[in-house]
């Protein structure tokens, strides 16, 4: 029988079930003149950067219908019918509006809905973004 200090090659007995894995010495065992050090491991979190916010922003002309910046902020924006008017007004009266903040590829996006849509009922409309 083997002895725990002793070191053995035992690749030979592959096949024997009576023979057991010996543990050789500085093969990371708790006895020994030298025991394992322990560490503590540290998994730093990356940071995320927040993404750029865009305003969409609607622009006063003097031909497209009110109804229609209306409809277009409750179809775009979600808006309901008293916001979009109150927005519908503000741009109207100071020529400029906010719809609303997104990251950018929503925000672009909304812009060319909105765009499309006003072009394609022939209204003039224009809707442009802006870096906050």
């Amino acid at each position: 029988m083997l002895q725990p200090s002793e070191s053995h090659d035992i690749s030979g007995a592959a096949g024997d079930p009576t023979t057991a894995p010996v543990r050789l010495a500085g093969d990371g065992g708790r006895s020994g003149p030298n025991p394992p050090s322990t560490s503590v491991i540290t998994k730093t979190k990356p940071r995320t950067k927040r993404p750029n916010l865009y305003r969409v922003l609607i622009l006063n002309d003097d031909y497209t219908p009110m109804e229609f910046v209306v409809h277009v902020l409750e179809k775009f924006f979600q808006m309901d019918v008293e916001a979009a008017t109150k927005v519908m007004l503000h741009v109207h009266h100071h020529g400029i509006g906010e719809c609303g903040v997104f990251t950018y590829e929503i925000a672009e996006t909304k812009v060319t809905q909105v765009m499309d849509f006003a072009r394609k009922h022939q209204h003039p409309l224009q809707c442009v973004m802006e870096k906050k």
